[in-house]
């Protein structure tokens, strides 16, 4: 499982939630993840009132390709 919180401790290179949204895919599909739990609100300037919708998304698109 995918845990919102380890990526952003371990990314403090991100400074906002457009490069956040980028790199959800790019880790879940590296780490082969399936499921993702937001289990924190991230804390950056640009958070949108929809920011879970969007994180949901973004993790959701690795999965919607079918091979």
């Amino acid at each position: 499982m995918l845990y919102l919180s380890e990526i952003v401790m371990q990314h403090h290179e991100l400074e906002s939630f457009e490069q956040l949204l980028k790199i959800i895919p790019e880790i879940a599909k590296e780490k082969g993840e399936i499921f993702m739990h937001i289990d924190v609100k991230p804390q950056y300037i640009d958070v949108p009132s929809d920011w879970e919708d969007k994180l949901e998304g973004a993790f959701a698109g690795v999965h919607s390709v079918t091979n």
